[in-house]
């Protein structure tokens, strides 16, 4: 145990088995005896006494003697009542009382606690709550329970506030009972050794727990060693404690075996702090105080008569050093020096979170200036500045604000000047000159007084906040209990005996893994890289689904997706799909196909697939959803899914919940069904799986598995492919999800008397609530929930103001939002609220959040107990008027549909969200009503997708073209019931709006023709000089207007958008959003019977200028985008008919993308999309029309399919002769080419299928 020694620990405690037991049963044992009222007046003293009969010793509860109570000279913060107990005892409560028949009473005051009188502690009821709340009069008595309770000595009382017109009067009693512990005192090189009976030892059970203190920051506590190499070390490190747990089991990876765990923090306090580590079976508690850390250890532990070593002695000795606490940037200590001295020196040690603040400050005489020894950015800073010389900077050490101990030594004398920062020489510097340094008499430690009291103390960086000891002033150690007692020196704002410094990164209230830092008031939280934000990294930067992301106008793509939001799932990358519907992508390791032989029930075959996320995400998102399904295809050949004899599976797949499933499609699990069985299209009918029939040639079943309980599938297992002949192969396709069940989960309430209710809601430290509502109501309560003085509250205060209203213990509080127009205008709006440690926040829409931030020392806990009320409150008034959408509290959704249905007054769902989310709907789509949300509407769109955002592009071959007919003549125009009705030949079209995009490198092109039964017509082309020219014949009598746009070469391979709007007479023009010109037209103010649209090359010639009959034989070479005529979108028509369209599409047209360079050549063309697949194309010679045809086009027509089946038959024939020959030729190299996977299965399921086919067709 030689190692125990390696640092110096102060004090060690063990509990003894029945003292443990109590620690156990917490309160629960009597321990609730008075204390105070058996002491001798000489248990009692104070800082100071009023007069003789207000004497401390007068100060025990309900008793009248002397003046009724302990009263000090003179009511400040400086003053304290205490009491010696006699010995330590365990205190569960305190109760105070002011002075009998008095106006003197305290209001509040700290509870200290000490072991020896010196070094005292204070006591906190939560991690940030200092005081305690005192007397309302001289004579009720207010009780408080300590939880945790005190194991102390010495109690004093400090008062903070007291009645104004009084002054501090105390009558005081304390509860609690005797505690004794065996104790021992270790100096840092000995140590207690105990062998464990290995007869009296549990194996599944084992305790250890012990208290200690100590003033020094590192050293080992305990150290057990087992039989097998296992051993547990309990270590102190920087006042942290670091548990070391080695299993020593070999068998296990080292990652395993060791196991290094942190609690804790300022343990080197010199306060006793209890350790508790507890272990049932592999279960492991290691708790520090009030901190607990759990985990499953791996392996198994060995056990471990009493024996010590060295200096050892079994009581506790008490440290006398003095700390002292600077509370605030206005604290100082001034300590005098001996004036006229030719040295300046001091040493002191201390800690602080803080980064800046002055340490020390002294004048020096004689040469008139001073020395500031200060920090700054947590480094050491020495200024030195005298009259007419440049102040000299020395710099040392660096975090030395991380909480620790550090030791400062300053020496000044002559030329010489020196500083140690930790034992090390920081730097010696020659800048004093060859004169004297004397002292300037005053030493101020920690900040500076009041200008007013005359001091020459500079503080360029602010005071210093943080705990100061062991002070010594010209090699003289400072008394601090005479600095106390105001008897040397003067202060302000300390705490002299006590260090308050305290770890507010301790717990870590920064979530995610957010990093937590600290100042002397406050923490800090850094959220870098987690994906959350906020005060505390709370709030998730991500949406959590597909749904969400679409709502607010995404494309498809990759997305982060946080499925719980604030809870404590990661965030995770998948692809978004976005259709009408929003379809979730999550891929696995296994999408390739799988070929599996030579398996049998003794030797399967498993298939393990690993996803992109956790389980625990996949269930989140999967719950989230609206619907699930993964596609699972199984090839077989003489491979069954089950034994047709006795019904035993010989392949199945296992989901999420770890169970073995035995169906292959379908929404239910209907076990050893297919989907050809569900379906009842099975090659073998007596069967409910394809594969089932044993054939031996390659067949598959094929389903979508959507049962959500049982996705994703994990594992696919195959035992049946050991016959000869027998083989398998499978396929999974990636988890595919769409909707989100929350995004549109709704409830309308309809009187103010009506809510809904749930569970209580849990976010005792970090709460937050979103939700969307709409209303025309001026106002109402969103959502309340009560406790027994805490609460929280969000409504509607008025039709342009939300608030949010809470209280924790410290009192009501509330921040609102203003609007500066109104939320009751029936339109979505969304609210979302947060209330952590650190602040409160309120968000409306995009409006900016308001915040109130925490009081720095205050109660933190929301403690909640009512029903949560939505859209109402408990006494049914001031109810919600409206609907309340996807409400959210700390990430879970609530089912507001679900309790509408059962609530009178209430409607599950709630229409009308095209009024506010219609505008998402672009380029003319229109916004569709939906039973949950919308769809975007894109038929008189030249666009398409979920909002009509996605352009319809083609490539133009060289003399090619796309025509649409609006009628074939004019005398049946009027009966037409075609897409293009609504411009009949009769009617004088006064108006039109067209808009387009292109990229060309050709000049001269037509970019669009229109043509009338009336020899009108509008072109738009590009000129043999690059310019854009917009040509209009209103008149057919007269030359048209032309409009030119010449102010560069369009024709320069640029995309360049085009919108031309002419009302009557009037025509606007807008190039590239920048050329804009408007123009008067004289030709006319109609355009009569129009006849077609024409992109591309003219094929008919009419009477038309010759400029456009120019660029109309040219036609047009490259791309065209988004062309539109009014509702008319005649490429749309061509590439993506929803319902037969008069289009004609001749030469080479294809779908493309004109956003990329797609070319003006041959090589560059983007071949997405043929028109050999639609109708409308025919052929690239002679286009023919998907209108009305005449006689002659009929028979045409009849005679071209009569020649294309002869041609068919013919090739059918050759085609199965080849088959064959290369099918045989495959079987015979498959036995050379076992390994070969996914190319040969493919190969052969193609020939198999092109064999099966093309024997139908034959005998078709």
């Amino acid at each position: 145990m030689g190692s125990v020694a390696r640092a110096v620990l102060k004090t060690l405690l063990l509990l003894s088995t029945q003292n443990w037991n109590r620690v156990i049963a917490g309160n629960s044992y009597d321990c609730d005896e008075p204390l105070v009222s058996a002491l001798s007046p000489a248990s009692f003293s104070s800082s100071s006494e009023l007069s003789s009969s207000h004497g401390p010793g007068f100060a025990r509860l309900n008793r009248r003697d002397g003046a009724g109570g302990w009263s000090p000279l003179v009511s400040n913060k400086y003053q304290w009542l205490q009491i010696d107990l006699g010995e330590r005892m365990e205190i569960t409560a305190v109760a105070t009382q002011g002075g009998y028949g008095s106006s003197n009473w305290v209001t509040s005051y700290l509870l200290m606690f000490s072991d020896s009188g010196r070094n005292w502690k204070q006591y906190r009821q939560e991690d940030s709550i200092w005081g305690f709340s005192g007397n309302a009069n001289a004579d009720s008595v207010v009780y408080y329970r300590l939880q945790p309770s005190i194991k102390a000595r010495f109690l004093r009382f400090i008062p903070l506030e007291w009645n104004p017109r009084g002054r501090i009067g105390m009558r005081i009693e304390v509860f609690g009972c005797a505690y004794r512990s065996e104790v021992v005192d270790l100096d840092g090189k000995s140590s207690l050794v105990y062998r464990f009976d290995q007869n009296s030892l549990s194996p599944i059970k084992d305790v250890i727990s012990l208290k200690f203190k100590t003033m020094q920051s590192d050293g080992i506590l305990l150290h057990r060693e087992g039989q097998n190499g296992d051993h547990i070390t309990l270590d102190l490190r920087k006042g942290k404690l670091f548990l070391l747990i080695n299993s020593g089991e070999t068998k296990l990876p080292s990652a395993h075996t060791l196991i290094n765990l942190t609690l804790g923090s300022l343990l080197d306090d010199q306060h006793w702090h209890s350790v508790l580590i507890q272990r049932l079976g592999r279960q492991v508690n290691f708790t520090v105080d009030e901190h607990r850390h759990r985990f499953h250890a791996q392996g198994e532990f060995s056990y471990l008569d009493l024996d010590y070593e060295g200096n050892v002695s079994f009581s506790c000795s008490q440290s006398q050093s003095v700390p002292v606490t600077f509370l605030s940037p206005r604290s100082y200590l001034a300590l005098p020096g001996f004036s006229g001295e030719d040295e300046l020196s001091a040493t002191f040690q201390f800690r602080t979170w803080n980064k800046a603040g002055l340490l020390l400050f002294s004048e020096l005489q004689l040469v008139s200036g001073g020395l500031l020894l200060f920090l700054n950015d947590g480094k050491l800073k020495l200024n030195l500045y005298q009259p007419g010389k440049l102040p000299s900077d020395i710099t040392a050490g660096v975090g030395l604000n991380d909480g620790q101990w550090h030791s400062i030594s300053l020496s000044a004398k002559r030329n010489h000047l020196s500083v140690v920062v930790d034992g090390q020489v920081a730097s010696v510097a020659s800048s004093l000159g060859s004169e004297q340094t004397y002292s300037g008499g005053t030493y101020y430690f920690g900040g500076c007084p009041d200008n007013s009291f005359g001091s020459k103390c500079k503080n360029p960086l602010g005071g210093f906040q943080g705990c100061m000891r062991l002070i010594s002033v010209s090699n003289k150690v400072v008394d601090l209990i005479s600095v106390q007692q105001g008897s040397l020196g003067n202060f302000s704002d300390l705490q002299i005996d006590s260090c308050g410094i305290t770890d507010r990164c301790l717990p870590n209230y920064c979530e995610h893994g957010g990093e937590c830092s600290q100042s002397w008031n406050t923490f800090h939280c850094n959220c870098a890289n987690t994906g959350y934000t906020g005060a505390t990294c709370h709030n998730s930067i991500y949406e959590q689904s597909c749904e969400s992301y679409k709502h607010r106008g995404n494309t498809s793509g990759f997305y982060y997706i946080d499925s719980d939001g604030s809870g404590p799932l990661e965030p995770f990358l998948l692809y978004c799909n976005m259709t009408e519907t929003a379809w979730t992508v999550i891929q696995h390791n296994g999408s390739d196909l799988t070929r599996v032989r030579n398996t049998n029930p003794e030797n399967p075959y498993a298939g393990f697939f690993e996803y992109v996320a956790s389980m625990e995400q996949l269930q989140a998102t999967i719950n989230l959803a609206d619907h699930c399904e993964q596609e699972l295809t199984y090839y077989c050949k003489k491979s069954r899914l089950a034994n047709k004899q006795d019904g035993r599976p010989l392949s199945w797949w296992v989901g999420r919940t770890n169970e073995t499933q035995t169906y292959w499609g379908g929404s239910l699990p209907d076990p050893q069904k297919c989907t050809c069985g569900l379906e009842g299209n099975c090659i073998d009918s007596q069967y409910y799986c394809n594969c089932d029939a044993d054939r031996n040639e390659w067949t598959n079943d094929t389903g979508f598995l959507s049962y959500k309980e049982h996705l994703p599938v994990r594992k696919i297992v195959v035992t049946d492919t050991g016959r000869p002949h027998s083989e398998a192969a499978y396929k999974l396709g990636p988890l595919l999800c769409r909707g989100d069940r929350s995004f549109w989960n709704s409830a309308s309430f309809n009187t103010e008397a009506s809510y809904l209710h749930f569970p209580t809601f849990h976010g005792e430290l970090s709460a937050d609530v979103s939700f969307f509502f709409k209303t025309t109501a001026s106002s109402g309560v969103f959502l309340e929930n009560l406790g027994i003085t805490d609460f929280i509250r969000i409504e509607l205060r008025s039709p342009a103001v939300v608030t949010f209203s809470f209280d924790v213990g410290n009192g009501p509080f509330e921040i609102s939002v203003q609007s500066p127009t109104h939320f009751n205008d029936n339109q979505w709006h969304h609210v979302k609220v947060e209330r952590n440690m650190k602040e409160a926040t309120i968000q409306v829409d995009q409006l900016l959040p308001k915040t109130q931030p925490a009081p720095t020392d205050g109660h933190v806990l929301l403690q909640l107990n009512s029903q949560l009320f939505v859209g109402g409150t408990a006494t049914r008034q001031r109810g919600f008027l409206g609907c309340i959408r996807s409400l959210q509290l700390n990430g879970m959704s609530l089912d507001l549909e679900e309790r509408a249905k059962v609530t009178p007054g209430v409607e599950p769902g709630c229409r009308g969200h095209c009024s506010s989310y219609g505008k998402l709907c672009l380029n003319g789509g229109k916004c569709r009503e939906k039973l949950s949300g919308f769809s975007c509407d894109c038929t008189f769109s030249a666009y398409t997708g979920p909002f009509c955002s996605k352009e319809i592009s083609a490539y133009f071959g060289s003399g090619s073209s796309v025509i649409y007919n609006f009628q074939e003549n004019y005398s049946l125009s009027k009966n037409s019931s075609s897409h293009a009705a609504s411009f009949h030949g009769d009617m004088k079209l006064s108006r039109e709006m067209i808009k387009f995009s292109f990229r060309t490198a050709r000049a001269p092109s037509l970019l669009l023709y229109v043509s009338s039964f009336y020899k009108e017509y509008l072109s738009v082309i590009i000129a043999k000089n690059g310019s854009l020219q917009i040509r209009y014949k209103l008149n057919r009598y007269q030359e048209p207007d032309v409009v030119n746009f010449d102010f560069k070469n369009m024709a320069d391979g640029q995309l360049h958008h085009v919108e031309i709007n002419r009302e009557e007479g009037v025509l606007f023009v807008e190039i590239d959003d920048n050329a804009r010109r408007q123009v008067h037209l004289s030709s006319g103010t109609e355009l009569s019977a129009i006849k077609s649209l024409v992109l591309g090359r003219i094929s008919e010639y009419t009477d038309v200028d010759q400029e456009t009959a120019l660029a109309g034989a040219q036609g047009f070479l490259g791309c065209l985008s988004a062309v539109q005529l009014s509702h008319v979108a005649p490429l749309k028509a061509a590439l993506q008919p929803s319902h037969p369209a008069p289009v004609t599409v001749s030469g080479h047209v294809t779908e493309s993308s004109c956003v990329s360079q797609a070319g003006t050549d041959a090589t560059s063309r983007e071949r997405t999309h043929s028109f050999a697949d639609h109708s409308g194309t025919r052929d690239d010679r002679e286009p023919l029309a998907n209108a009305i045809r005449s006689d002659s086009a009929v028979i045409g027509g009849l005679i071209a399919v009569v020649i294309f089946i002869l041609l068919c038959i013919a090739a059918i024939a050759v085609r199965i002769y080849q088959q064959k020959r290369l099918y045989k030729r495959n079987e015979a190299k498959r036995s050379e080419n076992v390994d070969s996977a996914e190319a040969v299965l493919k190969s052969e399921l193609n020939i198999q299928s092109a064999v099966n086919e093309n024997q139908k067709e034959y005998f078709f």
